[in-house]
């Protein structure tokens, strides 16, 4: 069925046909998105997880991070503290 699609006569005729709807000014800025976005996807194909691995540790380490770290930190402790004393007084209560 697709035997004999990308024979050079067909290629021709498709990059005739290409050049008659879009011009021969925009045909330039065509190739180079298409090979822009070839490029872009085969990046991200191959270091998908790299990247994925390197925002994660730049969010573990920014500082806005650290400081919201520190604080959730600040606050279970004294949700501990209160857990602790609420549990000493009902014993003693008892």
């Amino acid at each position: 069925m697709f035997e004999g699609i990308f024979q050079p006569m067909h290629l021709i005729i498709i990059l005739a046909i290409a050049l008659i709807i879009f011009g021969p000014g925009k045909l330039p800025e065509l190739g180079k998105g298409l090979g822009k976005s070839i490029r872009e996807f085969k990046k991200a194909m191959s270091g998908e997880e790299q990247d994925t691995v390197k925002e994660v540790q730049k969010e573990i380490t920014s500082p806005d991070s650290i400081a919201i770290n520190k604080d959730a930190a600040s606050q279970n402790a004294v949700e501990e503290k209160k857990e602790h004393t609420s549990q000493g007084t009902s014993a003693k209560q008892t």
